[in-house]
């Protein structure tokens, strides 16, 4: 891989991370699968549409958005070669002929310039080191007038996992799960910081909305709590105890989970930021400033999502 520059993201999603999302790429589509309808509906993708995926892991969204694009293409694009090589031959069995994959770091990747209507991505611009740079070198991939649709972490304490997590405090050294600043899942939940880094990379008509949906995390709260523990947070808690505290937590964690038991599922709900901006190229009409809208200035009504 070539002109990589976020290279501590760039080895985690080459280890240990992408190893266990490639894995496990069935469950975390069923934990987050319930924002790819917002995500889509939001994207407007056209059946003739170009489409570019970024940080596609193991391209659901991308062969979704394929779907839509039938006479288009979709580009996925991801640090994770784990989870490139599970992407392509999904896209294969299921017949896909218009989706190719890179390997790339979006943040410098080579993008070609204008070649693309819309850009998605279902929490995989989250971990940029420099997200202006990167979110401009997305906006130059696109055509004039091109549109961008973003799932984004929201405030930690709007999502049950991380509420979950945070009561295994006095058991686990349970911290921040990142903030927004820095690279990490919370990075874009200030809608407002967010609205202005995508300005600053050129981006306008920005607007924001808190979607909510259930995703599926296991078959019973024993099964939720192993996979929740051994996912990247919570190995990393996990590492830092004895045996004996490893397992007081993995007990704990179950009965905390275990309210959430109903139909065979443990179900819990997630909230996130959709982030939706047009490009204006470098075709913009100067009118085009004066009529151009920087989306509402606060994270806008709340929608939820049926999901799985």
């Amino acid at each position: 891989m070539r002109d990589i520059v976020n290279t501590e993201q760039a080895q985690a999603w080459n280890g240990y991370e992408g190893d266990h999302w490639a894995r496990n790429q069935d469950r975390w589509d069923a934990v987050n699968g319930g924002f790819d309808a917002p995500l889509l509906a939001a994207a407007s993708i056209d059946e003739h549409d170009r489409v570019l995926d970024i940080g596609c892991g193991a391209g659901r969204t991308t062969r979704l958005a394929a779907r839509r694009a039938s006479r288009g293409h979709a580009l996925g694009l991801d640090l994770s070669a784990p989870m490139l090589e599970r992407a392509r031959p999904t896209a294969r069995h299921e017949g896909l002929d218009n989706v190719t994959f890179e390997q790339g770091d979006a943040q410098v990747h080579a993008l070609a310039e204008g070649a693309y209507d819309v850009a998605i991505s279902r929490y995989g611009v989250l971990f940029f080191a420099d997200p202006v740079a990167a979110f401009a070198n997305i906006g130059r991939a696109l055509r004039p007038g091109g549109r961008a649709a973003f799932i984004c972490g929201a405030h930690p304490e709007d999502n049950e996992w991380l509420r979950a997590f945070d009561a295994l405090r006095g058991i686990l050294p349970v911290g921040g799960f990142g903030a927004p600043g820095g690279p990490g899942m919370f990075s874009l939940a200030d809608a407002g910081r967010t609205r202005g880094l995508l300005s600053d990379a050129g981006f306008e008509r920005i607007g924001t909305e808190r979607v909510e949906a259930y995703g599926i995390w296991g078959r019973d709260a024993a099964d939720a709590a192993g996979f929740l523990l051994g996912s990247g947070p919570g190995r990393h808690l996990m590492s830092q105890v004895a045996p004996e505290v490893q397992d007081r937590a993995r007990h704990r964690l179950t009965e905390i989970l275990r309210p959430y038991e109903r139909g065979g599922a443990v179900r819990l709900l997630s909230t996130a930021l959709l982030v939706t901006a047009v490009h204006p190229g470098r075709d913009r009409h100067p009118a085009d400033s004066a009529n151009s809208s920087t989306g509402p200035q606060g994270c806008g009504r709340t929608v939820r999502s049926a999901g799985l």
